[in-house]
C-alpha cells in the first residue's frame, strides 16, 4: 500500500512505538508500506530526525530514511492547483498526488482542505491503522 507519511506522524511514531504512529513506523520499517516520498521529504525527515532534542540515534535515523528510499515511491510532483494555508504542507500533498497514494497519513488534517485535495484521502494514524486493517483482512 502506498501512502504519503507526514513528518509529524513519523516523529510522533518514533517518539512513542506503541501508539498508531509507531505501529505505521514499524510497518513502514517492515516493508509493508511503501511511502511517497521526493528530496524534498526526504530532506526534511532528515532535518527534524536529527535534531538533538529527539536524541534519536544518527544510525537509527539513516537506516530509516533508507528504508524509505529503497522500498519507497520516488515522485516527481507539480505543484498544487490551489495553495495551502500552512506552505510547508504542501510537499506532502503533492507528492501524495503524483505517486498516486492511497492516504495521507497526517496529524493535522485541518491543514488540507478538501478544495486542495486532489481526491487524496486524509487520515489520523488511527483512521489509517483501522483502514489498514480492513483492507488486510
Amino acid at each position: 500500500m502506498k501512502i504519503a507519511l507526514d513528518t509529524n506522524v513519523l516523529v510522533s511514531g518514533l517518539l512513542n512505538p506503541y501508539g498508531a504512529p509507531g505501529r505505521i513506523v514499524l510497518l513502514v520499517a517492515d516493508g509493508k508500506l511503501s511511502l511517497c516520498f521526493d528530496a524534498r521529504i526526504i530532506a526534511e525527515y532528515r532535518d527534524v530526525l536529527f535534531r538533538p532534542v529527539f536524541s534519536f540515534r544518527p544510525d537509527h535515523v539513516r537506516a530509516l530514511i533508507e528504508q524509505i528510499r529503497t522500498a519507497g515511491v520516488s515522485t516527481a510532483s507539480a505543484p498544487l492547483p490551489h495553495p495551502l494555508s500552512d506552505r510547508d504542507d504542501e510537499v506532502f500533498l503533492e507528492v501524495a498526488i503524483a505517486g498516486a497514494a492511497e492516504y495521507l497519513v497526517t496529524g493535522n488534517p485541518r491543514h488540507f482542505p478538501a478544495r486542495s485535495r486532489c481526491g487524496i484521502e486524509m487520515v489520523s494514524p488511527a483512521e489509517f491503522l483501522e483502514l489498514y486493517r480492513t483492507k488486510q483482512a
